[in-house]
């Protein structure tokens, strides 16, 4: 009985040991998720290094975030990022301690302190219309002891004191056709000039009182060939502007009345073409003009003289003005010439003399340089040096020092518009990219490691030591496949039209390329890039080809701009090849086929509708033509509250025929009313999907047959009324109606109306199911709904050991032209956070529980288990329905602090979650994009196909020698006592 006793409470010892917790260890952190921090293109940056040792730049960017950079690593001191809605105007630093910023169309004004981003005030400028906004800090201005910012926003000149700030005095332009082009102070001066056009080709200066805003003078001119683009100042009192042609320079000068001075281009360039387009600039006595691919660079004399100083063929990026001494400004020019990048820095008076001129050689797939910053320092032997901050095509940022780059970030990935997965190559004999040491003292120091954070006993040292441990043998960062999956290449392309590979085991980058045909060029003036999608994807039969991707681009934002495409190695980053197409690209339809080089069969609908079929080879169209019947697509117009079913008619006949376009029929279309409903979001199931099993197995042994189609649409439309922001409509006046319509016979399988509700509607559609959020106007809360789609034409088949042994007709031909017989269930549930994004998880053979996977307004990613989602949750659930795992009801949804996938962390500006089955089918990989990047491994119903990477081998190790010890212990002790018994 002791022996029995013995083995039970190590059995259940060892079984305390495994349990699963829903918690990270802090020597866990990073070994299966990784978070990266991006800032956007840097479009306005300011230096501060004016005290010793404290090397700092201020930078705003193109996703609205303001940050401050360490100068030496280019590490992010602290960044703040404002929200797609509140768009930086400008950027500057006041009384060497305060970074102002202007944003929502000058409508906000921030002060931040410096050194931990902490914000000091914040004050809202309101006017009576839309302008320009202008922010100025003048130098050694002050006011009652007080520095000031003089904004020009909403028609209105603002002075705000920079401490607290408080509005100063403010200054009306009552002219409703006034546009103000430039805010203006002389060095040294009290004075501010305000320029602009009162029509277009009337020029108005405004002379006003920088201490209390009076009006001083108030002068205008007429010019008869008007006025084109923007004017940049040259003097105080000076400044150049284009006339409506783009063919004539005009000096304006204002220092006693107006005065135009004209200057045809054609005189200072000889074989000048087209109209030109001004390079603003702060440098004094000094601007540019760009003609094409030419750049021209004028300096003002003091009469107002103009003459050219240098004219080049390269895209050329001039800094603004930096003083060096009293009097004195320098500025730099750059330029991309093949594989090297030119740096000169000048002098605005003497342009002959160069202080800096530098050549640095620079990745051909960063492209050219957009924007230059410069500041200078003092070297060892007292003379200037410069440092240089550049903004390349590729959204990336760079700092040179001394002909070398610095640091560079790459920032590109802050905008990333679509992503796709690659596998990774079969690793080889004799071929391994990470060599681990393996040996007795090492294994039995790891081990050690373990037992002591199993007990609690280990130092933070010995933590690190078990981290740093973990990571090494983890192997992730592995250029190879692992057994279960988890290390593969996601592939993401971004705004600046360059694609990246990150590695999943810790999110490097194995290679980026910058495709030429999302440059801009001659033919392509504004490039787009807009899909990414899995081209070739080889098997076993192929191994020696690499999988590659098809980019997908257009030459412009309107809807018949020709395409363009690339075609990209995913092992190597190498462009195969690019198309320039001469039709357009208004939807991309990747086909279900391939060719016997598994390269995967793509449609692509142009804004004719047309379809034009890729890969152009016999082999394709002789595939094409035989499913020619069975392919269906559908086209939402959200603007006319239109969708419309389409099919394959034949090859397009007269001019635009060829052999692989194809004219399309319109089989069906639903028309929501224009005066009641509008379309505010759709969404279908991904194509890839895969559903374990058709059959439900409910409660009391029943059986439930999902309606599974890939046809399936779900629609929301919201009343007109309520298509504005929440709140802006009361809730009689609004309402939400959920739609699931069929794509290829256009009929409407299920419809339900929320009333007293309003988007926006973020869904997502997986097997038989789809999950909407939306917001209710009369509880004043958020709420999420799930539609559940069953198969009535199985109904016979309601015995699960028909199931079981195989007897249920599963087998029979399914129609869509045939009415369905199906019936839905729906239930609905509050919901605490507003939501940017939905997503599920997918596992490779569906077997897995489902999570939603929720962007929530927080920039977080929460983990919620369909089960709570339910439609046939009940207040008290029956026995078997609490065996079948149904929760009982609530009205509300819980969110549980350890469902958080990103943990404390936060994916700022969440845009985007990608769920990636793995090989292991208990894993699905999840990663969320926006301004920052976050990658994880998710098992929603646990490791239960495998033992986690954390479990712990020396506690079994030492609890299986334990019970071997025991036992035989207990053995010896039962023979010796069984043998004294014998001997009595």
């Amino acid at each position: 009985m002791a022996i029995r006793s013995f083995l039970i409470l190590f059995i259940l010892f060892f079984f305390s040991s495994l349990n699963p917790i829903l918690s990270l260890y802090e020597d866990q952190v990073g070994l299966v998720d990784w978070h990266q921090q991006y800032l956007g293109k840097v479009k306005q940056a300011v230096f501060h290094t004016h005290k010793t040792g404290r090397k700092r730049v201020v930078v705003s960017t193109e996703e609205n975030v303001v940050a401050l950079l360490d100068l030496r690593q280019g590490e992010i001191f602290w960044r703040h990022v404002l929200g797609s809605n509140d768009v930086i105007d400008g950027i500057d630093i006041a009384l060497g301690k305060y970074v102002i910023t202007l944003s929502s169309g000058g409508s906000i004004l921030r002060a931040w302190n410096l050194p931990d981003g902490q914000m000091v005030w914040e004050s809202s400028l309101r006017g009576p219309k839309h302008s320009k906004s202008l922010l100025l800090v003048p130098t050694n201005l002050k006011i009652e002891k007080d520095n000031i910012v003089i904004i020009f926003s909403n028609g209105r000149l603002n002075a705000v004191s920079c401490i607290d700030g408080e509005v100063l005095w403010e200054k009306d332009f009552e002219g409703e056709s006034l546009e103000v082009q430039q805010v203006i102070q002389p060095p040294g001066s009290n004075l501010i000039y305000v320029v602009g056009f009162a029509s277009s080709s009337l020029f108005e200066m405004y002379q006003i009182n920088a201490l209390n805003g009076e009006l001083l003078k108030h002068e205008s001119a007429a010019f008869s060939g008007g006025f084109l683009g923007e004017v940049s100042p040259v003097f105080s009192e000076t400044v150049v502007a284009l006339d409506s042609t783009g063919l004539i320079l005009l000096t304006v000068s204002f220092q006693n009345g107006i005065s135009f001075q004209q200057t045809p281009i054609s005189n200072l360039v000889k074989d000048s073409f087209g109209p030109a387009k001004i390079i603003p600039s702060s440098v004094t006595g000094i601007f540019a003009i760009k003609m094409n691919a030419v750049t021209i660079v004028i300096r003002v004399t003091d009469e107002n003289k103009l003459e050219v100083v240098e004219k080049t063929n390269h895209e050329t990026s001039i800094s603004d003005a930096l003083p060096v001494s009293e009097g004195q400004q320098a500025f730099a020019l750059v330029q991309r010439a093949g594989p090297e990048i030119h740096l000169r820095v000048k002098l605005a008076h003497n342009w002959d003399d160069n202080l800096l001129k530098e050549s640095v050689k620079m990745d051909q797939h960063r492209g050219l340089v957009h924007k230059i910053y410069i500041n200078n320092y003092i070297r060892t032997d007292k003379s200037y040096g410069f440092r240089a901050l550049i903004v390349m095509e590729d959204h990336s940022l760079l700092l040179l020092q001394q002909g070398e780059i610095v640091w560079s970030r790459e920032d590109g990935l802050a905008s990333i518009i679509d992503v796709t997965t690659s596998e990774l190559p079969v690793e080889r004999d004799g071929v391994s990219v990470a060599k681990v040491e393996h040996n007795l003292f090492e294994w039995l120091k790891g081990h050690m490691l373990k037992l002591k954070g199993t007990l609690m006993l280990a130092s933070p040292q010995d933590i690190a030591a078990i981290q740093s441990m973990r990571l090494k043998n983890s192997e992730k960062s592995k250029m190879t496949r692992d057994h279960n999956g988890f290390r593969k290449l996601l592939i993401v392309l971004t705004r600046a039209g360059k694609l990246f590979a990150l590695h999943t085991g810790d999110g490097h980058i194995v290679w980026s390329y910058l495709l030429q045909s999302l440059q801009k060029s001659k033919v392509c003036q504004h490039p787009i890039g807009l899909n990414l999608y899995k081209w070739q994807v080889p098997h076993h039969h192929a191994m020696d080809e690499n999988p590659s991707v098809l980019v997908i681009g257009k030459c412009g934002p309107s809807s018949d701009a020709p395409g363009a495409l690339s075609f990209v190695d995913t092992y190597t980053g190498k462009e195969l090849s690019s198309l320039s197409l001469v039709h357009s690209v208004a939807q991309v339809i990747p086909l279900p086929y391939t060719d016997s080089t598994e390269q995967r069969l793509h449609l692509l609908i142009d804004a004719d509708k047309h379809a034009h079929l890729y890969p152009k080879t016999p082999e394709a169209i002789s595939i094409f033509e035989r499913e020619l019947s069975n392919i269906y697509w559908y086209s939402v117009e959200d603007d006319n509250g239109i969708i419309k079913g389409h099919a394959l008619r034949g090859k397009c006949t007269g001019e635009v025929a060829d052999e692989v376009c194809f004219d399309t029929r319109e089989l069906w279309s639903i028309v929501f009313p224009s005066e009641s409903e509008k379309i505010i979001a759709t969404v279908t199931r991904k194509l890839n999907e895969v559903v374990h099993t058709q059959a439900k197995v409910i409660a009391d042994q029943e059986v439930m047959y999902k309606y599974i189609s890939r046809n399936l649409l779900f629609v929301a439309t919201v009343a007109l009324k309520g298509s504005g922001e929440i709140g802006s409509v009361t809730p009689e006046e609004s309402w939400l109606v959920a739609y699931l319509i069929d794509t290829v016979t256009g009929r409407i399988l299920h419809r339900v109306t929320h009333h007293g509700s309003q988007g926006p509607v973020h869904a997502v559609f997986s097997e038989n199911w789809v999950v909407y959020h939306y917001f209710n106007l009369k509880a004043h809360r958020y709420e999420m709904s799930v539609i559940e789609i069953y198969d009535q034409s199985r109904a016979d088949n309601k015995d699960v050991w028909k199931l079981v042994l195989g007897k249920h007709n599963l087998t029979s031909p399914i129609s869509l032209y045939s009415r369905p017989d199906v019936i839905t269930k729906s239930q609905s549930y509050f919901f605490t956070h507003s939501v940017k994004t939905i997503a599920v998880t997918s596992t490779t053979k569906g077997i897995t529980s489902k999570q939603l996977l929720i962007g929530t307004i927080g920039d977080q990613v929460l983990a919620l288990d369909k089960r709570f989602l339910d439609p046939r949750r009940t207040v008290n659930p029956t026995q078997a329905e609490k065996e079948e795992g149904i929760i009982p009801l609530t009205d509300s949804l819980p969110i549980i602090p350890q469902s958080y996938v990103t943990h404390a962390l936060r994916v700022e500006g969440l845009r985007g979650i990608i769920t990636v089955p793995a090989k292991l089918e208990s894993t699905t990989l999840v990663f969320a994009h926006g301004v920052d990047l976050f990658f994880t491994q998710l098992a929603p119903s646990r490791t239960y196909d495998s033992l986690t990477d954390d479990f712990n081998y020396a506690l079994l190790l030492i609890t299986i020698v334990a019970l071997v010890a025991a036992i035989s212990l207990t053995w010896t002790l039962s023979e010796r006592k069984e043998l004294q018994e014998n001997w009595r």
